[in-house]
């Protein structure tokens, strides 16, 4: 798992460097290296997080 996944908590807002199109979500929950986020545009997703590095989104 990247460093900043292991971070992440629920309510943080993150992008999909990989899926841009998915548009901003939201972490929901980061157990044993899985991230799952709901994206506004893609839906509830589970990142596995040794695989995709997600960006924090500060701004909207």
């Amino acid at each position: 798992m990247s460093e900043l996944n292991t971070l992440l908590e629920p309510g943080q807002l993150v992008r999909n460097p990989n899926q841009p199109d998915w548009g901003i979500g939201q972490v929901q929950s980061n157990v044993a290296g899985k991230v799952t986020v709901n994206f506004r545009e893609q839906g509830k997703v589970v990142i596995v997080g040794s695989q995709i590095e997600l960006e924090l989104v500060f701004d909207l």
